[in-house]
C-alpha cells in the first residue's frame, strides 16, 4: 500500500483490483479445465441523457496490452446510444476475466464525465465553459477528470495534473482575497504579479455585495469579474448578473465580461447563457453520472450466445448518412453509404491502433456544431412568418 487510500497502477495491470467472484470463477474453471474462446461486448442498456460519448479507451488498451486478447471498439468522442456496443473483447475467458472490473470503471466513469461536459456544452451556444471540478473527487483521478472533460468539448480544465495539450486555467479563490488587508489590495496585486498571459478575472463577492466588488475589480485592472456566490446566498441570480452588467457598462466598463462559477449545472447555463460569458463548471462535470456498462458474452466458440436480455452475436455499429446509427450482425450487409464505427486496436495482445485525445475532442466538437447549427436552423423555422396565402380572400 501507499501513503494514500489508492490502488497502483502495477495491481491494476495485474488484475488484482477486482471483484473477488471473478478471482473465484477463474480458479474453479482452471480446476475444471474450462476456458472457451468468447466475445464480450460493452453496452449500456440506458443513458443519463439522449445520448452519450464514448471515453475511457486509451486506459483499457493500456491494460489489455500484452494480454492475449482482440479489441474492437468506437473511436473515443464517439457518439452513442442506449444499446450500441462501445468496445468488444475476443479471448480466451481465463486470460481476462478478471479485468472486467477495471475496464468498466474506465469506461463508466470517464464516458459520464465527457457525456456531461458535451451536453453542457451544447447548452452553452458558444459561451466558454471550464471544468472547475477535480476537487470533488479523488486527487488519483485528476487527470482523468481533466483527459474526460476536454475530449467532452470543455475550453480548459483548472488542475495541474491535466495531461498536457489542454489550457489549464483559473486565476484566484476566495482565501487570496483574504489574505489581503481589503478586496482592492488582492486585485492590484494579482494584476501586478500574475504572468502576463493570465486574465485578469478577479473574484468579486467575497464581502460585499457582487455590484460594488465587480466596480472596484473593474477599477483595479479587471479584464472580468467572477461571481461565485455560495448558492444558498445567490437569491434571484439573473437580476444580481444583470445588475452586475448595467453598473459595470453604465461606469465605462462595457468590455469587462462576467464570468459565473459556483455550483453551476447545465439548467442554470441554459438559464445564464445570455447575460454570461464564461462558466466554471465544477460538480456537475466532475460528480456527472457514470455510464451503467455492461459487459456480456455475445458468442461462445465461434456461436451467437447470450443471456437473457441481451442480443447474441457480434455486432457492427453503422453511421448512417442521416447522422442516425443502425446496429447490424457483423457480416451483414451495411446499408448504403454507412460508416462502420467499431474498429480494431488490439490483436492478440498487440496494439495496432492508438486512442489520440486531441482527434477525440475533434470528434465531439465538430458533433456539437452540427447540434447547435441544427438546433439554430429549427427555432429560425419556428421563428419565420408564414408566407401569405395567393390569391383572393373568400370573405
Amino acid at each position: 500500500m501507499g501513503m494514500f487510500d489508492t490502488v497502483s497502477d502495477e495491481t491494476i495491470k495485474r488484475g488484482e483490483c477486482t471483484d473477488i467472484y471473478f478471482v473465484r470463477t477463474e480458479e474453479i474453471l482452471e480446476k475444471e479445465r474450462v476456458n472457451p474462446l468468447v466475445s464480450m461486448e460493452v453496452t449500456a442498456a440506458a443513458l443519463p441523457d439522449t445520448w452519450g460519448i464514448f471515453c475511457g479507451l486509451s486506459d483499457v488498451l493500456a491494460l489489455l496490452e500484452r494480454v492475449p486478447v482482440t479489441v474492437d471498439a468506437m473511436q473515443e468522442g464517439t457518439l452513442f446510444y442506449p444499446g450500441e456496443p462501445v468496445l468488444r473483447i475476443t479471448g480466451r475467458y481465463r486470460d481476462f476475466c478478471r479485468y472486467e472490473t477495471a475496464i468498466l470503471g474506465f469506461l463508466c466513469h470517464a464516458s459520464g464525465i465527457a457525456s456531461a461536459t458535451a451536453h453542457i456544452m451544447c447548452e452553452a451556444k458558444g459561451k466558454p465553459v471550464y471544468s472547475f471540478g477535480s476537487r470533488r473527487q479523488h486527487p488519483s483521478i485528476a487527470m482523468m477528470i481533466e483527459r474526460a472533460a476536454w475530449i467532452g468539448g470543455a475550453d480548459g480544465v483548472s488542475n495541474t495534473c491535466a495531461p498536457s495539450g489542454m489550457p489549464v486555467v483559473g486565476t484566484m479563490p476566495h482565501a487570496m482575497v483574504m489574505c489581503f488587508p481589503t478586496p482592492k489590495d488582492a486585485w492590484r496585486a494579482f494584476d501586478r504579479d500574475a504572468p502576463a498571459d493570465v486574465p485578469r478575472i478577479m473574484l468579486c463577492d467575497t464581502y460585499c455585495d457582487e455590484k460594488a466588488e465587480s466596480l472596484h475589480a473593474a477599477g483595479c485592472g479587471a479584464t472580468a469579474v467572477r461571481l461565485d456566490t455560495p448558492r444558498s446566498r445567490r437569491g434571484n441570480m439573473r437580476a444580481i448578473i444583470e445588475e452586475v452588467r448595467w453598473e459595470l457598462d453604465s461606469h465605462g466598463y462595457s468590455r469587462v465580461k462576467i464570468f459565473l462559477s459556483g455550483g453551476v449545472t447545465r439548467e442554470d447555463v441554459i438559464a445564464y447563457r445570455d447575460c454570461v460569458d464564461a462558466f466554471g463548471i465544477g460538480g456537475a462535470i466532475a460528480n456527472a453520472p457514470v455510464v451503467d456498462f455492461a459487459m456480456d458474452i455475445v458468442e461462445i466458440e465461434g456461436k451467437p450466445k447470450a443471456k437473457r436480455g441481451k442480443r447474441s452475436g457480434i455486432k457492427q455499429v453503422y453511421e448512417l448518412v442521416c447522422e442516425k446509427h443502425r446496429t447490424l450482425p457483423v457480416g451483414q450487409t451495411p446499408p448504403a453509404n454507412a460508416a462502420p464505427l467499431i474498429r480494431q486496436y488490439i490483436v492478440d495482445g498487440r496494439i495496432v491502433k492508438q486512442s489520440d485525445m486531441q482527434e477525440a475532442r475533434k470528434r465531439v466538437l465538430a458533433w456539437i456544431r452540427r447540434a447547435t447549427d441544427a438546433a439554430k436552423d429549427k427555432n429560425n423555422k419556428k421563428g419565420s412568418p408564414q408566407k401569405k396565402q395567393s390569391g383572393k380572400s373568400s370573405a
